[in-house]
């Protein structure tokens, strides 16, 4: 078996442009922009560089994103009630944790 290089810049790119190209679509025939809600708990540093790449891909394909940023204190009952909020919220299409 050959090994295969694999650009994963240019993959991603491609990637994006779909998206963006499929939400485009969306919005032209009347729908929504889709929407990310990011929840961030604490201040670990790489979740933050995630969480700011993520923000960026959803900024660059017209995904609405909304960030919601924690304490480390928070207490796990007030997580799982931000969570059922933004379950509940029809605005909402994913949540990232």
């Amino acid at each position: 078996m050959t090994a295969q290089l694999i650009d994963g810049k240019k993959i991603s790119q491609e990637r994006l442009q779909l998206v963006s190209a499929a939400v485009a679509k969306r919005l032209e025939s009347g729908l929504r922009a889709p929407c990310l809600a990011v929840v961030l708990v604490g201040d670990n540093p790489a979740s933050a560089v995630y969480v700011r790449n993520k923000k960026s891909a959803c900024q660059k394909c017209g995904i609405r994103s909304l960030s919601y940023e924690l304490p480390a204190s928070t207490s796990q009952e007030d997580l799982l009630k931000l969570i059922d909020e933004l379950n509940a919220n029809a605005e909402v299409d994913g949540i990232l944790v």
